[in-house]
């Protein structure tokens, strides 16, 4: 069976090099066809009364006759230079649609390699590029739809030290990016150097856009439209910041957003004179699915935009302006002491089939559905923190205590220990704390702790076949 399974392995490693190679050699035809059609007549390509090649008004006709963009607008979007920060959700199919335009000049800044779980909603990778990266993976897709647009990889992260002279290089910013902390960073970038941006975000059924610093205007200058900072001036508290990859992101949510900044970089870029600011927000099981808020304008006390302004290029770029600190750290440090956690295999060894105990695994009722421990009990960690009350010294704790907490908890007389286990090991540890403060615990003589790792070490130490979502 396992000379089986390398036969396989190795035929399918043969038939993705291949696939590949076959897409490399078609797009050098594109290429080459292209050229040999524009370079056959000399005297023609020199005394060509049309600004656009043949080809070109073939491949964009469809959008030209658009009385908003026209020959004029098509031009400018030709020689347009755009920088999408992020080849996630949404810089995948903003970048196809950019490119699709026609989108002279296309940079692409990620850092990441393509993993399996990013490919239901990242629609320019494909199975055979994952660990590749973004940029390059998402290119190689890109030049097979449009083979005459410039394409600029950054194979890194964005940082404060890079991202003036990133930027200085472009006309339009998109913020395809997930996390605060870079987003401030994109932002005041933009503003100081007098980029329009388009930001959008994403998280489980619902988004986000706005249309940032258009017109760009040096600070202090009120006509310039606001910045990310004039939006929100404070942070959302860090421990509430929920990524894709802990919240879960519906495909065609991300992709919904990524298509629109597409839809506002080309208004941007074509449009005469910018709209007035709004944010939209999408929301895919609501009626109607947007809403729109009007925009005030900048703040007058903005620290980036502002004639009173305390961020500048060099703040930035010398660390000065401290973005991690201004959000907050994104980790969770450790709630519990080493005598209220055990990691899996204690787990096992301290509870096996025969013991009395109690799991309570505080996911979410679909991230429960997907897998869980025989005979635990779901009580997810929204109905734990959204409880209000408080620790009781009556015998009947029932009067006081949450509904949620289950009869063999609320047994005076048991003293059988509780497990709490999530999926990382951090809402475990704030469910303990929780079930603490109720007394749960009755000063020590109970035991509750939590399984450190949640079912993330689970499956590393204890059961390699357990689901990894």
């Amino acid at each position: 069976m396992g000379k089986l399974e390398e036969t396989c392995a190795s035929l399918r490693a043969q038939i993705a090099a291949t696939e590949a190679q076959l897409a490399g050699l078609k797009r050098d035809l594109v290429r080459a066809e292209s050229q040999a059609v524009h370079s056959d007549d000399p005297a023609e390509n020199s005394q060509s009364r049309w600004p656009l090649l043949q080809e070109e008004y073939k491949r964009y006709g469809r959008q030209m006759i658009v009385s908003q963009v026209g020959l004029p607008g098509q031009l400018k979007l030709r020689s347009a230079k755009v920088l999408l920060v992020g080849a996630g959700g949404l810089g995948c199919p903003a970048a196809q649609y950019l490119v699709g335009a026609g989108v002279g000049t296309i940079g692409l800044i990620d850092g990441d390699t393509v993993e399996v779980s990013n490919l239901h909603r990242q629609v320019l990778h494909r199975s055979y590029n994952v660990g590749k990266y973004k940029v390059d993976s998402a290119i190689e897709s890109l030049r097979d739809l449009n083979p005459h647009v410039n394409y600029i990889a950054h194979r890194t992260h964005l940082t404060p030290a890079d991202a003036a002279a990133i930027f200085n290089e472009y006309d339009l910013i998109l913020d395809c990016t997930d996390n605060p902390a870079t987003r401030y960073l994109i932002s005041d970038t933009a503003v100081l150097l007098g980029k329009p941006l388009v930001s959008a975000s994403a998280l489980r059924t619902e988004g986000q856009l706005v249309v940032l610093n258009n017109p760009p205007r040096a600070p202090g200058d009120k006509e310039g439209g606001p910045c990310y900072r004039c939006v929100f001036p404070k942070p959302p508290p860090a421990e509430s910041v929920v990524s894709c990859a802990d919240g879960g992101i519906l495909g065609p949510v991300v992709g919904t957003m990524g298509v629109l900044q597409a839809l506002e970089a080309i208004k941007v870029i074509t449009a005469d004179a910018p709209s007035a600011p709004t944010l939209h927000i999408f929301s895919a099981y609501s009626n109607p699915l947007f809403r729109t808020i009007r925009l005030r304008s900048r703040r007058p006390n903005c620290a980036v935009c502002s004639a009173d302004a305390t961020v500048s290029l060099d703040t930035i770029k010398t660390g000065s302006t401290d973005y991690v600190f201004f959000c907050g750290s994104a980790s969770l440090p450790s709630l519990l002491g080493p005598d209220e956690r055990v990691s899996p295999e204690e787990y096992r060894e301290q509870c096996p089939d025969t013991v009395n105990h109690t799991v309570i695994d505080v996911r979410d009722s679909a991230q429960f559905g997907i897998c869980n421990l025989e005979n635990s009990i779901n009580i997810p960690i929204s109905n734990i923190l959204a409880s209000t009350s408080q620790k009781s010294d009556d015998k009947d704790q029932s009067t006081s205590l949450p509904p949620w907490l289950p009869s063999d908890v609320l047994n005076p007389e048991s003293k059988d220990p509780i497990y709490v286990v999530c999926r990382l090991g951090n809402d475990s540890q704030i469910a303990v704390k929780r079930m603490k403060e109720l007394g749960l615990d009755r000063n020590g003589e109970r035991f509750i702790g939590d399984i450190r790792g949640g079912f993330r070490a689970w499956r590393e130490q204890i059961d390699p076949q357990w689901p990894e979502y």
